[in-house]
């Protein structure tokens, strides 16, 4: 969370310093490097050489975790969920002039809380006490954070609340249950969160959105089928 929050509060005054057209350069950018970073946890997971061979595996898993999780998230509307929590963040932060703040804050949200990384390190905090993952995860996190908020404003910022309720969520269970995820939900998790990043890239880049916070629900169905596999 804190260095979320202090990569936010640099990107935003030198944001402020950037004329307009800098700042779409920033944020066009910045989705490329999203896209680039989705993209390469996606090949690295989807991919593997059998006898001099690239042969692909978890494709069913990845397509039916991804249609399954698209349709849960729209019927329980998650993205107008955390657009409201946005609004909500966006009056009580006195930022109502601030016409990026709540797309900044669901896309950065989802950024940082998609990925192995955040599920991995809180478990590894909670059974050993070890942090190390997490303060590498921070380290990225404040990186991309900044980038963002360069030109997607302080609502970016805020993406440490989500950060802070899902980190420690999962430390508080694995502290509380032990190392109880096994290596392939892990694998699974990551490989689903990858190609969820790689659409928030793309939402960066583009005019047309795709919804990816509705599909969230796909990285849980995906840690259920690794656990049941």
């Amino acid at each position: 969370m804190l260095g979320i929050v202090a990569g936010g509060i640099i990107g935003y005054f030198a944001g402020k310093m950037l004329k307009k057209n800098m700042q779409e350069t920033v944020m066009n950018m910045t989705g490329v490097g999203v896209i680039v970073l989705g993209l390469g946890g996606t090949l690295a997971k989807m991919f593997s050489i059998t006898d001099g061979k690239i042969t692909t595996e978890n494709t069913i898993m990845m397509v039916v975790c991804l249609s399954l999780g698209g349709f849960i998230g729209e019927v329980l509307q998650l993205e107008n969920k955390i657009i409201h929590f946005g609004e909500w963040l966006k009056v009580k932060s006195n930022s109502g002039d601030d016409s990026y703040f709540v797309n900044g804050f669901v896309t950065a949200s989802c950024t940082v809380c998609i990925g192995a990384m955040a599920v991995i390190g809180s478990i590894q905090e909670g059974t050993t006490g070890d942090c190390s993952i997490l303060v590498a995860k921070a380290i990225i996190d404040a990186i991309i954070i900044c980038i963002m908020t360069v030109s997607q404003g302080k609502g970016c910022i805020f993406a440490a609340i989500p950060v802070g309720i899902l980190q420690g969520f999962v430390t508080l269970i694995a502290y509380l249950g032990g190392n109880f995820i096994p290596l392939k939900a892990l694998d699974y998790l990551s490989f689903v969160g990858s190609v969820l990043i790689f659409c928030v890239g793309l939402n960066l880049i583009r005019e047309k959105q795709i919804r990816v916070a509705n599909v969230l629900p796909s990285i849980v169905i995906a840690l259920i089928w690794g656990c049941l596999a």
